[in-house]
């Protein structure tokens, strides 16, 4: 089975271009490697919509499209929300090493495909994951350099409760088991490297867009960095 790299984004990226451009305003524009930024959190704690308005507000990052063994819920359009594949389908991919990671989730698989993260990684383009604990440590593993990563918390616990059964499409046995594994996904948020309260949306929105700008500044990532500085250099 082949995989095409798709991606979703609402803003269009600027590129990195040249080793280093000038803006219109004068302020230098460096290239860079881009960032693997990943979201969890247990389920209704409202990381689906944070990944949404962090597409909306920044530009240069997409949404990394997942693919599942789920089946396809009301709404949801294939290679946009995910990619869907049978079992068997997706042990391939595994087996083959075309995923960059994979978790077992509810009883469905879930998984993210290599090549298109690559690239898009050389490109200076960034990726946004929407995963679990279990993807997110296997991305630790196998992408510690490029990863940063984001554990979303509820307000309370009567507030996630609340926007479970605020679901429509889930049954109340769905909802207790979503419910039991909140409390397991809550038992790892201090592996992460930085950790939002959402109680609000747009603060929540804020904080991210922080983390984000922060992180693409890091010396490490801007590979054009030592030879803008040489280019100084040379005309001192």
């Amino acid at each position: 089975m082949s995989l095409r790299p798709v991606w979703r984004s609402r803003r269009r990226s600027t590129g990195c271009g040249s080793r280093c451009r000038t803006l219109s305003e004068g302020h230098p524009k460096i290239e860079r490697r881009g960032l693997m930024l990943v979201l969890s959190s247990p389920s209704g704690a409202g990381k689906t919509t944070l990944a949404r308005e962090l597409l909306r507000a920044e530009a240069g990052i997409e949404m990394s499209v997942s693919v599942t063994t789920r089946p396809k819920r009301p709404g949801e359009t294939e290679g946009k929300d995910y990619i869907f594949v049978t079992q068997e389908e997706f042990s391939l991919l595994r087996d083959k090493g075309d995923l960059l990671e994979w978790a077992l989730v509810f009883d469905h698989s879930y998984g993210t495909p290599r090549a298109p993260v690559e690239r898009a990684l050389q490109a200076g383009r960034d990726i946004l994951f929407d995963i679990d604990w279990q993807g997110a440590e296997n991305l630790t593993k196998t992408a510690p350099k490029d990863l940063v990563t984001i554990f979303i918390l509820p307000p309370s616990a009567e507030a996630l409760e609340t926007r479970l059964k605020g679901r429509a499409q889930d049954s109340p046995e769905v909802v207790k088991r979503r419910m039991a594994g909140a409390s397991n996904e809550l038992q790892h948020w201090d592996e992460y490297d930085y950790v939002v309260i959402n109680s609000e949306i747009e603060e929540s929105l804020q904080e991210l867009r922080a983390i984000l700008a922060a992180e693409r500044l890091k010396r490490d990532r801007r590979t054009g960095l030592a030879d803008f500085v040489r280019d100084i250099q040379k005309k001192l």
